[in-house]
């Protein structure tokens, strides 16, 4: 029998978002259904909000959670009922061809729940990333919940779902930050200062957070950056470079997603180095770039997929260093808010007055 809960969905490019009754199934095979206790809002939802993502309205929106397992489905045997998870939406499917030469978090073939979730009126919802977390409860791949110590808190857990993960992966699975190394990152929103924490676990000696606003750089500064730079007042390259004993980083991890950014990392990373675009980029965008320079400069040219994170080896880890207060997780939090704030989260979020707004429920 279908679970009559509240969520937040988006009807229509561009318009609000309203508070809607949703219909949520019962979980069936390889499905589980989770009661939400927090979600944070991402930039991705707004993304959906306003088409920028798909037309495949209306959207149930909501992604970056965590939750406690109320139902599974037949054959699900690696979670059970009671188990706090955080949810995820790369569930590897451990068969292709990623999964078999042992890179699941390349996972070619990830999937969602088979069942939708619907409007009271049956229309069909789009859950978004296959989640649909701005909701009392959602249903989603059992693959996509990974059980954590129920001792963390929910609206700290959560966050690494999405955009915090994504940004401790770029410094620990992607750039693969070492001690000793000199970071840069561009862009201190969620994700970059995700990346900034993670090279400071890492044991990064000089960490280097560049944006083009203040109140980010403070951010960044609590969350673990030795400098700042802010790009409207200083020449990005020079800068680092001249704080890096005129190197260079070893490690520059562009967290914008535009060319411009990207050509500042490309430029402020040692010889040798390595540059890691996790900052989303739209489809329009190009990169020109001297091919020489790309030859002359050595290192490696890496993107980042979801922080290259496995989220059943990651989450247990980052949750069990959050809880040593070895990884300031809570640091992220701006603000813990109900459904009926996404609307007023989203514009705080477009005028860079946030980290992150999470929704209790």
């Amino acid at each position: 029998m279908p679970h009559e809960v509240r969520g937040v969905v988006a009807r229509e490019k561009n318009a609000p978002v309203s508070l809607e009754t949703v219909l949520v199934p019962d979980p069936g095979p390889g499905e589980a259904l989770v009661r939400v206790r927090a979600c944070g809002v991402c930039h991705t939802d707004l993304h959906y909000r306003d088409g920028g993502i798909t037309d495949d309205f209306p959207f149930l929106l909501g992604h970056e959670a965590a939750g406690v397992v109320e139902a599974v489905g037949p054959d699900v045997t690696d979670v059970a009922v009671g188990d706090f998870v955080i949810l995820n939406w790369r569930a590897v499917c451990g068969r292709c061809r990623a999964c078999r030469r042992g890179r699941p978090w390349y996972c070619f073939d990830t999937h969602n729940a088979r069942q939708p979730m619907t409007l009271a009126d049956g229309t069909v919802l789009s859950a978004a990333l296959g989640i649909g977390a701005f909701a009392d409860k959602t249903l989603v791949a059992a693959g996509q919940c990974t059980k954590v110590s129920p001792q963390a808190e929910p609206a700290v857990a959560g966050l690494l779902g999405c955009g915090v993960m994504a940004g401790l992966g770029a410094a620990l699975n992607t750039g693969q930050v070492g001690r000793g190394d000199s970071v840069a990152v561009i862009g201190c929103g969620g994700v970059g200062n995700g990346a900034i924490a993670g090279a400071r676990l890492a044991g990064a000696t000089t960490v280097i957070a560049v944006d083009i606003d203040d109140r980010k750089l403070e951010w960044a500064r609590k969350l673990g950056a030795t400098h700042t730079v802010n790009g409207t007042r200083q020449d990005v390259v020079e800068a680092v470079r001249e704080l890096t004993g005129g190197h260079g980083a070893d490690v520059v991890i562009e967290a914008v997603g535009r060319p411009e950014t990207y050509q500042q990392a490309f430029y402020a990373r040692d010889l040798a180095g390595t540059v890691v675009l996790v900052g989303v980029p739209t489809p329009e965008m190009r990169l020109e770039l001297p091919l020489l320079d790309v030859f002359g400069r050595g290192g490696a040219l890496k993107s980042s997929w979801y922080g290259d994170c496995l989220p059943s080896r990651d989450f247990p880890m980052l949750i069990e260093l959050y809880r040593q207060g070895r990884l300031d997780l809570a640091g992220f939090v701006s603000e813990r808010i109900g459904l009926t704030d996404v609307e007023a989260a989203f514009e705080k979020m477009h005028r860079g007055e946030v980290l992150r707004s999470v929704v209790q429920l």
